[in-house]
C-alpha cells in the first residue's frame, strides 16, 4: 500500500511545514490501540500531514509505533522528535489542480518620450552673469582685509590659552 519513498528534498519540505502545526492526535498509557489509529487515519484524510504526541518515556516504544502506524496506514514517517512523530500521506482527492500559468497580454509598442535636454545653469552669481563684462569690474568691489595672523575667522569670545609646561600623559590602565 506505500507509495514511492519520499525524497530528502520532500521529506525537507514537509519537515518546514510541520513545525507550525500542533499535535492533532495524541497516544495515551494504554499504547497504540484501534481508536487511535481509527483517529489517525482520519487525521490524514483530512489533513495529510499531521502531528501525533506520545505521552510515554519508552524511546523504543514511540519508534514502533511510528513503524506500526506507517505500515498500516500506508503513509511515510517524516519525522520523530523526543515523543512528537511526524507522519505524512499524500491524498490525491484533496491535491489541487495545478494552477494555470497567467498569460500577459501582448502590450502595444510605446513611442520613446524625449526628454527635454536641460541646460546648466552658468557658475557664479547671477546678477554679475547678467550684467556685461565690463561694467561688472564696476560692480566688484576691493577686497579690504585685515590681516589676523590666520586664514580662519576667529571666535568672538576669546578661550584661554592652556598652561606651559610639559604636555599630560593619559593614565596607563591596569593589567
Amino acid at each position: 500500500m506505500l507509495t514511492t519513498p519520499l525524497t530528502p528534498a520532500r521529506r525537507s519540505e514537509l519537515r518546514g511545514e510541520a513545525h507550525n502545526l500542533k499535535p492533532v492526535v495524541m497516544i495515551g498509557d494504554k499504547g497504540l490501540t484501534d481508536g487511535i489509529v481509527a483517529e489517525v487515519e482520519r487525521a490524514l484524510k483530512a489533513h495529510e500531514l499531521i502531528k501525533i504526541k506520545a505521552a510515554t518515556d519508552d524511546r523504543e516504544a514511540r519508534e514502533t509505533w511510528l513503524l506500526v502506524l506507517c505500515e498500516r496506514l500506508g503513509a511515510h514517517a517524516v519525522q520523530q522528535i523526543g515523543k512528537v512523530l511526524v507522519i505524512y500521506r499524500e491524498n490525491p482527492d484533496k491535491r489541487p489542480a495545478p494552477k494555470p500559468v497567467p498569460v500577459k497580454p501582448a502590450k502595444a509598442a510605446k513611442k520613446p518620450v524625449k526628454k527635454p535636454i536641460r541646460k546648466r545653469p552658468p557658475k557664479g552669481n547671477p546678477i554679475e552673469n547678467q550684467v556685461p563684462i565690463e561694467e561688472r569690474a564696476k560692480l566688484k568691489r576691493p577686497k579690504e582685509t585685515v590681516f589676523t595672523g590666520t586664514s580662519r575667522r576667529r571666535s568672538r569670545t576669546l578661550s584661554p590659552r592652556p598652561a606651559s609646561g610639559p604636555p599630560k600623559r593619559r593614565p596607563r590602565t591596569s593589567r
